[in-house]
């Protein structure tokens, strides 16, 4: 099993929007703290939205920010969100299922338990999980709070 690089991309945007908990995230910040496509993030965005775990505000000055904090943001909520179909095999779909063994065949429940076990995992762990070293992200990310510089009087 693979996850999307949807999926991936999203969980990026949790946890910078985690580190920067004090002001909006802007899109653009993102993309370029990854380096990955403004556009593609624009389409996370959108869902995360939708889904009700990040709230986002549009105009001069919008951006993103976590709808709850991080502690309440399950990563299995999360990959549910971003994956859409989750049919591993083409059996796990009646309306579409070729197979001639689905009746008889067990690889369907097996996959079914193996899916579950994996969202059980994924249930057990919060956007607060992934965060545990802040400072240290940030500096990674280059997104580390700036600091002034000293001027020496002379």
């Amino acid at each position: 099993m693979q996850l999307t690089q949807f999926s991936d991309y999203a969980v990026r945007t949790l946890m910078f929007c985690a580190l920067r908990r004090d002001r909006l995230c802007r899109v653009r910040d993102i993309a370029d703290a990854y380096r990955v496509s403004e556009h593609h993030l624009m389409k996370v965005v959108q869902v995360l939205g939708h889904a009700g775990i990040i709230d986002t505000v549009r105009g001069r000055g919008g951006g993103i920010r976590l709808a709850r904090e991080p502690h309440e943001i399950v990563l299995g909520e999360v990959v549910r969100a971003t994956e859409g179909n989750l049919t591993l095999v083409e059996c796990f779909d009646p309306a579409t299922s070729s197979c001639p063994l689905t009746a008889a065949c067990r690889f369907q429940e097996a996959l079914h338990r193996a899916r579950a076990a994996f969202f059980l995992v994924l249930d057990g762990y919060t956007l607060a999980d992934l965060v545990v070293m802040p400072e240290r992200m940030r500096e990674s990310l280059d997104v580390a709070p700036r600091r002034q510089p000293i001027v020496l009087a002379h």
